[in-house]
C-alpha cells in the first residue's frame, strides 16, 4: 500500500574499533532535509543527547497512538487542544536471556477545547479505539500499555 523509506547511516570516526571504543553516532535521513542524530543507549555507550533506537521505538508507537487519537476526535467533533505523552520502553531479558523492549507505557495527557465537555470513559473508549487502530501496535510483540493521565 505504501513504503516508508529512511536512509541510516555511520561512518567510522575513531582509531579503534574496539567494542569500549568505537563511535556509535550516526543519522537517520528522512528526506526533504530532516536529518537526526542518533547513537547507541547511554548505557550501549551512546551519546545521550542523540535519538536512540529504544526511545525511537517508543516514540513511533507514541506517535501512531497521538495520530489516531485526534483522528477519531476529528472525526467526532472533539476539538482537542493539546495531547501530550510521557511514553517509556523497557528494555529487559526474556524468557531466552536476550534483551527485548518487553513493553511500552503510554501515559498520554490530553486537554480538549474549552467548552468540549467529554466524559473520561468516553476518553479511555477513543484511547482504545485509537490503539486498536494503530498499525504500529498491531505490528510488534511488545506489550503496549496505555496509562490516560486523568486531568
Amino acid at each position: 500500500m505504501s513504503e516508508h523509506k529512511v536512509k541510516v547511516s555511520w561512518e567510522k570516526q575513531t582509531e579503534s574499533f574496539a567494542y569500549q571504543d568505537y563511535n556509535r553516532d550516526h543519522q537517520w535521513d528522512f528526506g526533504h532535509g530532516l536529518i537526526v542524530n542518533a547513537s547507541s543507549a547511554p548505557q550501549f555507550l551512546g551519546t545521550p543527547e542523540y535519538a536512540d533506537p529504544e526511545r525511537a521505538f517508543a516514540a513511533a508507537l507514541s506517535s501512531c497512538q497521538l495520530l489516531f487519537f485526534i483522528a477519531i476526535c476529528s472525526k467526532k467533533r472533539l476539538t482537542l487542544e493539546r495531547y501530550q505523552d510521557n511514553a517509556t520502553a523497557y528494555l529487559e531479558k526474556n524468557n531466552e536471556g536476550e534483551l527485548i523492549i518487553s513493553k511500552v507505557v503510554l501515559r498520554p495527557e490530553v486537554r480538549f477545547a474549552q467548552g468540549v465537555e467529554v466524559a473520561w470513559e468516553a476518553i479511555e473508549k477513543i484511547h482504545h479505539q485509537a490503539h486498536k487502530r494503530c498499525f504500529l501496535a498491531r505490528s510488534v510483540r511488545s506489550e503496549i500499555i496505555i496509562e490516560p493521565v486523568k486531568t
